[in-house]
Parts: C-alpha cells; structure tokens; sequence
C-alpha cells in the first residue's frame, strides 16, 4: 500500500508540470490569445491532459501573472497594456544588464561555451530573417535572451526573467509584424556577445541594456499608433 501511495505521488507532479507545460506554451504562441476565457474543464480537453492537474498548474500560472482564476467563472488569459509592456522591458533592461555583465566575468572556458551557444541563437536569427520566417525568428530571438540570463547562473535573476519573460515573448510574436527593423537585433546581439567574449563587465552591461531601451523605444510608439491597447 505504501509502494502505491508513493507511485501516485511520484506521478502527480508530472502530471501537474505537463499541464503548466501545455498551457504556458499554448499562451506562448497565441492558442491561447490574451482575454481567453474558459473553464479548466474545457482547457484540459483542449490541450488534451487531465482536468485536475489543470487546477493546480493554473495557479502557478496565475502567480506568474499569465492568467487570472476568476471564481465560478474559469480562468482568463490576462492581457497586456502598454503600460505593462513598459514595466517588462524596465526590469528585462535592470536584470539583463547585470546577467551580460557576470557572463562576462566567467572563467575563460565557460566564457567561450555561452559566447557559443549566444553566436549560434544569433546565427539563427539571421538565418530566419533572410527567408522571412518571423516565427522562428522571434523564437530565436527569445534562445538568444534566455542563454543570456541563464549563462550568468544566478538563479533569482533567471526566475525573474524566466516569468516577464514569457509575458515579453508573447509581446514580441504578436507584434513582429509591425516592427520594420528587425535586423538591428542581430548587430546589438554581436555588441553583447563581443564585449562577454572580452571579458569586459561593463561593456556588455551597457550593451545589453542599450539594445532593451532601443526596442522598448521602437515598439511603445507602434502599440500607441496601431490603437493596441491588449496584448
């Protein structure tokens, strides 16, 4: 009996991480849309998982500020307004800064295996840009900002930037299409990679940041032009 209450405990969260999985990913990339409202019963068999791990993996959700549980009602995708989009690049542009900055200051060796891994995300930016995917370049474009942050290995500033993150990457995909000047990204991303593979803190803190306020100042006004009020 015990082996059984154990077994069931050690697949429950499974269960619970495979629905956070499923719908994070489904408000990621739009299945999801800002204002969807429906019961957990009716997500589940949407996503194609268990409508109890549902309930839980929806407050984990709602605590990263990605959907609202409204009592008797079910649960929203929650939206976001200009303004909120401002106070996500304010903190991406603070904590990725300072994530450049202790990249910088790692061992040689592992200096070169992030500078890697940031060329190669960068790489396929480029790549996905030249054939007009802006699918897969904005997904590159997230690669690359999330190598960033994790290579400086301070695990409050990657759960920080892992949860405005995911509200940013939602942002960037349903606004690509507006912006004309994509390709900047690539050239502020060689500034970062080349100040990390110099060892130079400072440099890279001030390219991270200069490449955050650039997009930040290139797409408020495009959300103000276009009337978009929810994201």
């Amino acid at each position: 009996m015990t082996a059984g209450i154990g077994a069931t405990a050690d697949r429950r969260p499974s269960r619970v991480d495979d629905a956070y999985a499923a719908i994070k990913a489904a408000i990621r990339d739009g299945t999801f849309a800002p204002g969807y409202q429906a019961s957990a019963q009716e997500m589940a068999l949407r996503l194609g998982v268990s409508r109890t791990p549902v309930h839980e993996a929806v407050l984990k959700l709602q605590e990263e500020g990605l959907v609202r549980i409204l009592p008797k009602r079910g649960i929203v995708i929650c939206a976001l307004a200009p303004d909120d989009v401002r106070e996500i690049y304010d903190v991406m542009i603070a904590i990725e800064g300072r994530a450049a900055e202790l990249a910088a200051a790692l061992p040689s060796a592992e200096r070169a295996a992030t500078v890697a891994r940031l060329e190669a995300a960068n790489g396929l930016m480029a790549e996905a840009l030249a054939r007009g995917d802006m699918r897969a370049w904005g997904e590159a474009d997230d690669l690359f900002h999330r190598d960033l942050v994790e290579s400086a290995a301070n695990g409050r500033i990657i759960r920080i930037a892992r949860t405005v993150g995911d509200q940013m990457h939602r942002a960037r995909m349903l606004t690509l299409h507006l912006r004309g000047n994509l390709g900047a990204s690539s050239g502020e991303h060689q500034a970062i990679i080349a100040a990390i593979r110099d060892g130079d803190g400072p440099a890279a803190d001030a390219a991270a940041r200069r490449h955050r306020q650039r997009t930040q100042a290139e797409l408020l006004p495009l959300l103000e032009a276009w009337g978009l009020r929810h994201l």
